[in-house]
């Protein structure tokens, strides 16, 4: 097949290698003007030329000739102004995988309703689970679950991606997929303020178990199926991103909890999408005008937001006192 990648981060160039190892043939699209053609550099983790069968480019259209299959893998905040520029030259009859991770801020949109919203496709599928991109590169044995809205976007997006190393199992909840994998992110935020404060695997198991109770119930109050928790990305993605430094959201709480200052923060974020951030601004936002009570993203929420207020732009948290609200609020939580 030939499939186009919308986004080149290193979690797209581990889908693609990985769809390319599959035997398909794959166009990334990049925004930067950057020429790859000879270009040893294919992502800077990785020391490896770009393989054959992947090409990169910065022109939407030569990316979505004649493609089989588009993944869109980019930030969240940019995936309706991504799915703008493809709308000229997409073809409604080609399938869309979403494998970005949050929900639109401005709107409180659900990825794929962004997508629907702008592109209508007629086959839509959503990815989500616990897969570090490295962990795809080494060719670890990995799973993402999937949720689909015909059977032909299934079909071809499991043709894509599984091999003997990557395994997708079926959900029927598409907004419950992407709900897990956007919260998680936020909770790996609080896991690492815990840690870089110095608390025990114990207590980091505490905030994990709590916050699994509250995304329950935050599916149900959505109308999601609650079962979706223990989905490869419920409790999968979450255990993962709140235990491994490989996690960005992860380390970003560790910085906070150490009291790393403003420059070390800010070049972090600079290099480094955290989504988690702006996840916790979406799903703050969401709870309060759905009147959802939901207790453990109201603490990090002012957790993050009084240690903001501290210092201007700063995410610092320069008080003992604001960063100890979490395990003291697990601790009294009903």
């Amino acid at each position: 097949m030939n499939i186009s990648v919308i986004g080149f981060g290193i979690y797209s160039v581990a889908l693609s290698l990985d769809m390319n190892e599959n035997g398909h043939n794959v166009k990334i699209w990049s925004e930067r003007n950057d020429d790859y053609k000879n270009k040893k550099d294919f992502a800077p983790i990785l020391d490896m030329a770009i393989p054959e069968g992947i090409s990169i480019s910065n022109d939407i259209k030569d990316v979505l000739t004649n493609a089989d299959l588009i993944v869109i893998c980019t930030a969240s905040k940019y995936v309706r102004e991504v799915c703008i520029s493809m709308k000229k030259y997409y073809n409604r009859n080609t399938p869309i995988c979403i494998a970005s991770k949050g929900i639109e801020n401005d709107t409180l949109c659900f990825l794929d309703d962004v997508v629907t919203d702008t592109l209508h496709p007629k086959n839509l599928s959503v990815i989500s689970g616990p897969t570090f991109a490295i962990d795809l590169i080494n060719k670890d044995p990995v799973a993402l679950a999937i949720a689909s809205s015909s059977n032909k976007a299934h079909d071809i997006v499991t043709k894509a991606l599984c091999n003997s190393h990557l395994k997708l199992r079926k959900s029927k909840e598409m907004h419950g997929i992407e709900l897990c994998g956007t919260i998680k992110n936020i909770i790996a935020i609080a896991s690492g303020i815990l840690d870089g404060l110095g608390y025990s695997d114990s207590t980091r198991a505490f905030l994990i178990n709590e916050s699994m109770h509250d995304i329950k119930e935050l599916l149900s109050k959505l109308k999601c199926d609650k079962k979706v928790i223990l989905s490869f990305a419920g409790i999968g993605d979450l255990i993962l991103t709140c235990s491994s430094p490989k996690s960005r959201n992860y380390k970003f709480g560790v910085m906070l909890g150490l009291k790393k200052d403003k420059k070390e923060i800010d070049e972090y974020l600079n290099k480094n999408t955290t989504e988690g951030y702006y996840a916790l601004l979406s799903i703050h936002k969401l709870v309060k005008n759905k009147k959802i009570d939901m207790p453990i993203i109201n603490i990090i929420y002012d957790i993050i937001m009084e240690t903001q207020a501290q210092k201007t732009s700063d995410f610092r948290v320069e008080t003992a006192d604001t960063p100890h609200k979490l395990p003291e609020f697990l601790i009294n939580k009903a």
